[in-house]
């Protein structure tokens, strides 16, 4: 009964990311996710690229901050701008995420209960692929309005402003965010530095409510591939299992088995198309990137009823 009373709720989410005509990354990886699993999602594409930026080419146009106004001002002029969540992703522009913060500020001023689950995208393995002048709008303005903030290993030392090396260090810094004003911080992936290949990615969640903190911890095996649109189809199905189980165990959980549901068929799905060219893989026996597409479509199953042996663990 609980699923269905929350499945029942007008829930409606403005997601800001990135679109690719082919494939599933930014708003592609998160809209179908959030709509099977009953919620309205608005969209504005940040960038509308052919493909995203793992293949030889990519093209496309990037939105400017005066476009971006131009299509709230039209939901606003007709009094459809109001929202229950927002979700951001890749914002390419210092100008546009200023924009973001601005239209996140109306839109919780006009709900204080909206949810906005900011996942900062500005880079990974150690360097920027976004301008650094966009890491200071992210510490300074997005923080103090994220009601849910989804950084990598990378994108939480650039917010906390520290290295991050080992679990305290982890959790050390979700604390400073947390005193930023962020109630829940997850950190998506972690790994001890220095491993070549790790045998598994951690995910930590730290929630603080109140004067009470908790935290959890999921370990996750991981697979040999490389997958684009996964951090971008977590932080959809954490913003809705957050909402529907508001309960950040549960939540992660949920939201890693899904994940994990999408990676395997993929995976699975690679490598019989590699077993039906008889092996001709790439000159370096990595799968080609086409057939590492998330199948999305085909795991509809995993994100409405995710299962896993996989299960979180209370460290605080």
């Amino acid at each position: 009964p609980a699923l269905s009373y929350a499945m029942a709720r007008d829930y409606r989410v403005l997601s800001i990311q990135s679109h690719v005509v082919s494939g599933y990354v930014g708003n592609k990886s998160a809209c179908f996710p959030l709509q099977t699993l009953g919620f309205e999602v608005d969209f504005i594409n940040s960038v509308q690229f052919s493909n995203h930026t793992g293949y030889p080419l990519f093209r496309g146009q990037v939105l400017n901050a005066e476009e971006l106004q131009e299509l709230y001002d039209g939901l606003k002029l007709n009094r459809i701008n109001k929202y229950s969540h927002v979700l951001t992703g890749y914002i390419p522009s210092d100008t546009l995420l200023s924009k973001v913060a601005d239209i996140v500020t109306e839109l919780k001023q006009n709900n204080p209960n909206l949810m906005y689950l900011c996942d900062p995208v500005m880079g990974d393995d150690g360097r920027l692929y976004v301008p650094a002048s966009l890491v200071p709008i992210y510490r300074d303005q997005l923080l103090p309005l994220a009601d849910v903030i989804t950084p990598n290993h990378f994108e939480l030392e650039q917010l906390s402003v520290r290295t991050i090396i080992t679990e305290t260090d982890v959790l050390e810094a979700m604390e400073d965010l947390h005193k930023k004003g962020v109630p829940i911080v997850i950190l998506t992936s972690f790994h001890t530095p220095g491993e070549a290949k790790p045998k598994e990615i951690i995910l930590y969640g730290s929630s603080r409510k109140g004067g009470v903190r908790t935290a959890v911890k999921v370990e996750i095996p991981a697979l040999e591939a490389k997958f684009t649109g996964t951090g971008d189809l977590l932080a959809a199905c954490i913003l809705a299992w957050i909402t529907r189980t508001n309960n950040l165990k549960e939540a992660l959980e949920k939201a890693v088995a899904t994940v994990q549901g999408v990676i395997q068929r993929t995976f699975k799905y690679a490598s019989e198309k590699e077993k039906d060219k008889e092996g001709k893989e790439g000159e370096d026996g990595l799968l080609p990137t086409h057939t590492l597409e998330l199948r999305l479509v085909q795991s509809k199953e995993h994100i409405e009823n995710p299962h896993s042996d996989i299960r979180g663990l209370k460290i605080i």
